[in-house]
Formats: structure tokens, sequence, C-alpha cells
């Protein structure tokens, strides 16, 4: 059997599924892997046969994604260009993690295409839902990367084709520990919005992890480095707790690590609103943005020892071996 496994390259978290993922393919048949996106950080353990631009929503400095940018730097001719030639008709099956080429030139070929991500069950008809209406950021959700059949992941099985998140192996054979210091991703502000910030908890060691930084550097309580996978989660297996985006699987890891976790949605970003949500009903803490007006729900974090209890199992493999069996 011949599989394309398409993955979108924007952030993190789609292509950390992707590692634990297409091994596991390659076990049920033939594989090659697209990405397309330009904002991921991680490099992937295997080949990729198609890496595409894509569509990209480009991160900003203040909190919320940079619309200028994203449209500045959308090559819609690329885009149109790449949709037409993909030979998606080469395949057995198709399996899209939110990628937007593969979705697209299966829709135009009639070609049958697997949803497997997480923005398949943020839309589920019994997924928890923001408290604001967003009918742009809806839209896009739903026609971003259409499917034919959608599985999906989520902080919690909402039906019988949503599953609990894919922890990486990784992740699952870290070593835990406490030491005390505070784990930090939040990609769409810049370091001098973290620093001022974060250097009036003046009690608090904060390790960030910065997409806007090449080089470490330490300011007063706050240590900052570039993006490293393995460092991150080395980080967030020896922390207190993780402040992050309203994101997946960071948050997911979080709470799988028993860890203290506090989210800020990303502005414009409906799927992180839809996360923040979900993870309210939970009992995880959010906070509206990283001003100074907020700082009550930042202090309350951190003088409280709360932590959410969550049951992730690792059942990928039968996840897959369902889609193959049902679709292959």
């Amino acid at each position: 059997m011949k599989i394309l496994y398409a993955v979108q390259g924007t952030g993190n978290g789609h292509l950390s599924r992707a590692m634990d993922i297409v091994p596991l393919l390659r076990e049920m048949g033939e594989v090659d892997v697209l990405v397309s996106g330009i904002q991921g950080d991680l490099e992937l353990a295997f080949p990729v046969r198609y890496k595409l631009k894509g569509m990209s929503f480009i991160f900003g400095k203040a909190g919320g994604v940079n619309l200028w940018k994203t449209i500045v730097k959308a090559d819609l001719r690329a885009l149109r260009s790449a949709i037409r030639s993909l030979p998606v008709h080469e395949y057995d099956l198709i399996i899209n993690d939110f990628e937007p080429v593969s979705a697209w030139a299966c829709y135009f070929q009639n070609k049958p295409c697997i949803g497997l991500s997480h923005q398949a069950a943020v839309i589920a008809p019994n997924a928890p839902k923001a408290s604001h209406a967003d009918p742009t950021g809806r839209l896009i959700l739903n026609n971003y990367a259409p499917a034919s059949v959608h599985y999906g992941f989520h902080f919690e099985r909402y039906n019988k084709n949503v599953f609990t998140p894919v922890i990486r192996q990784a992740v699952r054979d870290k070593e835990l520990k406490d030491m005390g210091y505070y784990t930090v991703y939040l990609p769409a502000y810049d370091d001098e919005r973290l620093i001022k910030q974060l250097t009036a908890c003046k009690n608090v060691q904060w390790e960030v992890f910065s997409k806007h930084n090449k080089k470490s550097r330490v300011v007063k309580n706050v240590s900052i480095q570039p993006v490293n996978s393995e460092k991150f989660t080395a980080s967030m297996a020896m922390s207190t707790g993780v402040l992050c985006g309203a994101g997946f699987e960071t948050p997911a890891e979080a709470l799988f690590m028993k860890k203290k976790l506090l989210v800020i949605p990303m502005k414009g970003q409906y799927e992180q609103h839809l996360n923040a949500a979900a993870l309210m009903e939970m009992g995880v803490p959010v906070m509206k943005s990283l001003k100074s007006k907020h700082s009550d729900v930042l202090s309350a974090w951190l003088e409280s020892n709360d932590r959410i209890t969550v049951d992730y199992p690792d059942e990928t493999r039968n996840i897959l071996e369902t889609i193959v069996a049902r679709h292959g």
C-alpha cells in the first residue's frame, strides 16, 4: 500500500506528532511525507519527499498572528501550482494533518482524503466552544484543509472519532522532577514583552524558549534561549509548571507530565480560543493576554499548586491500524 502522510508545518505541534506517526505508518505500507509551511522549528528524523511553502500563518510579536506578513508571504500562484501538480492519484491512502496542498489536490482530483488532526476535533459538535463567535476563524477551520472523513485528537474524547493526544515517546520516557523553575513558550510574543512581564515576578525563575532570538541570554530571573525541541522537552520535564500558548501539543504534554499549566490563547487564532475553552472546562487557568492588567491570574497560578490529572494512553498504533483498515 502506498501512503501519503501530509502534515502542516506551521508551528511545531503537527511536526512533533508526525515523529511518532510516520514510523508506525511505515510498518503498514510505503510512506511518502509531505510538509508545507515555514514556521516550524523541528528537524524530522525521516525523509520528506515533498517540502512545500504551502500557506502559513506568521506569528507576530504582540500576542497574535501577523496578518500582514501572512498575506505578504503567501504566494497564491505557487500554492495553486502545487495543488494542481501534486500526484495524489499515485497513492492508495492520503492521511492529512491539517495540510492544505494535499487536501485541495484531493478535492479537485476527487480523491478521498482522511483528516487526522487536532483541528478535526475542535470543530466536532460536542467539543467545547469559545466564549465569542468568530465566523472567519470557523470558516478557516472548516475549509483550510478539507477532508472526506475526519478523525481528531483533543484533550478529552468528545465522540467516537476523537482520541486523546498523541504523546511522543520521547515525552513518555522522560524522567520527571520539580527543580523549581517555570518553562515558557509563547512564540507570539517578542522577548522584550516577555522580559517585562516575567521579571516583575521577582522570586520566580523562568526558562523561556524564543522564536525571536538565535542566541541565549539571561536578564535578571529570566533565561532566554532559542527554540530547541530536545532542550524544551527536558526543561518541561524538570519544571514546576509550564506557561504557554493555548495550542494543543505543548499543553497536552505538560498535562501528561503532571505539571502546573497556564495558557494564553493567541489573538486571532480561533482554534486556540477553542482549546482554551476545553482546558478551562478541565480546570486549567487561562490568561487573556500577557498585559499587566491580567497579572492577577499569573500571580494566582504561581501561588497555587493545582495540577490536572489526565489519562492519555498510548493508542497511536491502534488509531492508525483502524484508519488503514477502513480506508486503505
